[in-house]
């Protein structure tokens, strides 16, 4: 079992008690005392010279901070004892700091407490002397205790306040810069999120049918096939660069706080569905939406636009369908397409990401997001709300 070794005195302190012993060595050598020699004072006998409290006060300064009540005690105790002595001046200055320094390194009880005794104490002093010899001197008695007690006390209690207070507020201004940094932190996961939503939205289209229409090429020996395969390529590979710049610049614009001009909108599902049917795609498309947020027509288009992916290249063969249309407060978004065993498997490798997508554009606005078979077709169903900023 490990022997706990009491702490060890602070450099400060040890300071403070040699220059208090040697400056009270070199004041009694002095002949300097509290009291003039002439004065007369009726001691006990064998009283106690002037350096056994000096010594005793001086010790109790090494234990200043790492024992401040214990210190206070034995030097209250030294500073009797020097009472019945001729007195020193060294001593009393550093029961003074005593005081002071059980208020300030103490315990909070303490540091309490230690101002209302010194108080009483110099109250008690002013006025049980004034009473008792009825003349003006007995009030020194009073300021004395007040300046020995009291003082200290109430200087110390004033430093810690102001320390505590500081500790308080660094505390705070710690606790905000994490708050800060757990915010920033959050933020750019957002955005990373986002940028990732966009870039799998914008992109993969245009590269599922590049891989499905470059597929057909190089597995169908037919010149006009290829050619008809080739012109898909390019105008998806076209599609897909011109994706890309706006993404980089909204990158480049500062994280996309604000979407550039070219945002798509409702207004471009006709294109979207046109493009899907030059792909390879039976569409239908059934949407009369009217007027909605910027946020919701964002994420309805790309809701749409990531099932027409998914049917590229996953589907059966068959019609695809795609309605929007207003709903109790709610815009309804539905893609359904042919579901079922397919041979050979899926034209174009997934990865998951666009479902998860889906979700999150939809929970981000506060809406609803379902994916799955019904029977023969799979259907995609987004309810978003349609008051911005106000999710369901």
């Amino acid at each position: 079992m490990a022997v706990r070794r009491p702490p060890r005195p602070h450099r400060f302190d040890v300071y403070i008690a040699t220059g208090g012993l040697l400056g009270g060595l070199l004041l009694v050598g002095l002949g300097v005392s509290t009291r003039p020699a002439t004065e007369p004072i009726v001691l006990l006998d064998g009283t106690p010279p002037v350096l056994v409290p000096l010594v005793v006060m001086s010790g109790c300064e090494l234990l200043r901070r790492t024992a401040p009540r214990a210190a206070l005690l034995t030097g209250t105790a030294a500073l009797t004892l020097d009472t019945v002595t001729r007195g020193s001046v060294a001593t009393l200055l550093m029961f003074t700091d005593l005081v002071y320094a059980a208020v300030v390194y103490g315990p909070p009880a303490s540091a309490r407490r230690i101002p209302w005794v010194t108080g009483l104490l110099t109250v008690a002093g002013t006025v049980v002397p004034f009473a008792v010899w009825r003349r003006p001197e007995a009030l020194l008695i009073g300021v004395v205790i007040g300046a020995v007690a009291f003082g200290p006390a109430a200087t110390g209690w004033i430093v810690r306040d102001h320390r505590d207070a500081a500790d308080t507020a660094r505390l705070r201004a710690e606790q905000t810069a994490l708050l800060a940094e757990k915010d920033r932190s959050q933020a750019v996961l957002a955005e990373r999120a986002r940028m990732a939503r966009e870039l799998h939205d914008m992109v993969a289209n245009h590269l599922s049918a590049i891989a499905i229409h470059s597929t057909a090429a190089l597995s169908i020996d037919d010149p006009e096939t290829s050619r008809q395969a080739l012109r898909v390529v390019r105008e998806n590979s076209v599609d897909g660069l011109t994706e890309m710049r706006r993404l980089i610049g909204i990158l480049r614009d500062g994280g996309g706080e604000r979407e550039p001009a070219a945002t798509p909108t409702l207004d471009g599902l006709a294109a979207l569905v046109e493009g899907a049917r030059a792909n390879g795609l039976d569409v239908t498309l059934d949407a009369d939406p009217g007027r909605v947020p910027a946020p919701v027509e964002l994420a309805a288009y790309r809701i749409v636009q990531e099932s027409l992916t998914n049917a590229l290249k996953h589907a059966c063969p068959g019609r695809v369908t795609v309605s929007l249309g207003r709903r109790d407060g709610l815009l309804d978004v539905r893609v359904s397409s042919p579901y079922g065993h397919r041979d050979g498997g899926p034209r174009a490798p997934g990865s998951g990401a666009g479902l998860v997508g889906m979700r999150e554009r939809a929970a981000l606005l506060g809406g609803a997001f379902e994916a799955g078979p019904e029977g023969a077709r799979w259907t995609v169903r987004a309810a978003l709300p349609l008051t911005e900023g106000a999710p369901q």
